[in-house]
């Protein structure tokens, strides 16, 4: 028989063999099958708005209602769109009609020169034949005044309706009406309005749920300004580690997830990315001198890395963005790890119905 005091001294043999051996799995588990239980499931949450401001005149949607890319969700009054597609198609046929006009005031001043370049020809001609008359006596210099200045001026009507007809031909610009820059900034103004129109249409861009529904016929939706909010149905789930539990950690490293609001149900996932670092390693550049962490502790808190799982098997029900959840690493292959592993996964799943 063990006498109390032996008794004693037994408990306390095995209660520091228990601890030592509680103390080496956990250093060992936290490095070849580490948990957290730091996890969240996220979709990507879009706030909708319309890309042009105007008055709300139908909502085809409401709150969750479940939508396809390209479905339409609401409409903008279209109106004052209209409107300006009108007025931009009446500027841009008004461009083209004085381009038309333009045209023939250049056509118009092209015959004209033509015919005081004859002019001019037939007034040089006469100057040189009085010049010949002149050197023999045979004109008065009146008469050879009167010639010159005739031929001085047709030449000036000649040079005024070439550089009216320059002028005509900057303004007219391009004959082909794709190169011509009045018809293009007329052009572009009418593809400008017929965009606007169009955007008066606020469709999905992308599969999901409408969540926070914030309109209704008759109120004003300022451009840029959300309106609603479309949550994907892709589901991304990241979970926090330590740093050095992610020591042998890479990109397909099998995983398990158990979601609080699925009890009792493990799910075989993979791991798809390992964030690049946290906001902690980002230095704000804003001209001051850095500031360096300032601390007491002689063992500080461990920094903890992002990584982003995705399940091997869809969820029959889709969980809100947002559902917390407990992810278990597979970092090690063996056969101990992985049977320890599914245990701790387990008891956490079963845990779940308790908290």
């Amino acid at each position: 028989m063990m006498t109390p005091e032996q008794k004693f001294a037994r408990w306390v043999r095995m209660s520091i063999a228990s601890f030592l051996l509680m103390f080496i799995y956990f250093i060992v588990a936290d490095i070849w099958i580490p948990l957290t239980p730091d996890s969240t499931v996220m979709r990507v949450v879009t706030p909708v708005s319309a890309r042009v401001s105007g008055y709300v005149a139908r909502v085809h949607v409401h709150n969750n209602s479940q939508v396809k890319k390209g479905d339409l969700l609401f409409e903008l009054d279209p109106t004052p769109f209209n409107n300006n597609v009108d007025a931009a198609q009446i500027a841009w046929q008004q461009a083209r009609l004085t381009n038309q006009q333009l045209d023939a005031k250049i056509a118009a001043a092209q015959a004209s020169l033509k015919t005081a370049e004859l002019t001019a020809r037939n007034d040089k001609v006469t100057f040189d034949r009085y010049q010949r008359l002149s050197a023999m006596q045979n004109v008065s210099q009146q008469d050879l005044d009167k010639v010159r200045t005739a031929w001085q001026s047709s030449e000036q009507s000649v040079n005024s309706l070439r550089a009216n007809i320059h002028e005509l031909t900057i303004e007219r610009g391009e004959k082909d009406d794709a190169r011509n820059v009045t018809l293009k900034k007329y052009r572009n103004a009418l593809e400008q309005a017929q965009l606007n129109l169009a955007w008066t249409q606020i469709r999905a861009e992308a599969d999901g749920t409408i969540s926070n529904l914030q309109l209704s016929p008759g109120w004003y939706a300022p451009a840029g300004t959300a309106a609603l909010a479309l949550v994907s149905n892709n589901t991304d789930i990241v979970a926090d580690f330590r740093e050095k539990s992610l020591r042998h950690t890479r990109n397909g490293t099998d995983a398990a997830v158990v979601f609080d609001a699925l009890p009792g149900q493990v799910f075989h996932a993979h791991v798809t990315s390992l964030d690049a670092g946290v906001l902690a390693g980002q230095e704000a550049v804003n001209g001051e001198l850095s500031q360096p962490e300032a601390s007491n502790r002689w063992v500080r808190d461990a920094q903890r890395m992002r990584i982003h799982v995705a399940l091997d098997e869809p969820l029959d029900r889709r969980l809100p963005t947002g559902a917390r959840a407990t992810v278990q690493l597979y970092n090690s292959e063996g056969p101990f790890a992985r049977f320890f592993s599914g245990l701790q996964i387990r008891l956490v799943s079963l845990l779940h119905y308790v908290y």
